[in-house]
């Protein structure tokens, strides 16, 4: 997982800020680029999809992504995404 600056964020496009780590169904296939920061302050970037596509079988497993179609955690990543290579 990469973290950033504000000059980084600003050369990876299209991106969306959000206030937590988010993995939606909705978003698949989109190629969004998050941008969140944890509660530490330390900013992240990751591709959506990335993301998403290294984890699908553990997201497609959670209940709260089957009822619900999303996966949040707010205050910063999770671990085992904190465990992927550089993500964007």
């Amino acid at each position: 997982m990469k973290k950033s600056s504000k000059v980084e964020v600003k050369k990876v496009v299209p991106t969306l800020v959000t206030k937590r780590f988010v993995i939606k169904k909705n978003l698949i296939g989109k190629g969004e680029v998050i941008t969140f920061k944890s509660y530490d302050g330390v900013e992240y970037i990751y591709d959506h999809d990335v993301v998403y596509n290294q984890l699908k079988s553990r997201f497609d497993a959670m209940p709260c992504f089957t009822k619900y179609k999303s996966y949040t955690q707010t205050f910063d990543l999770p671990a085992f995404v904190k465990a992927l290579p550089t993500l964007v």
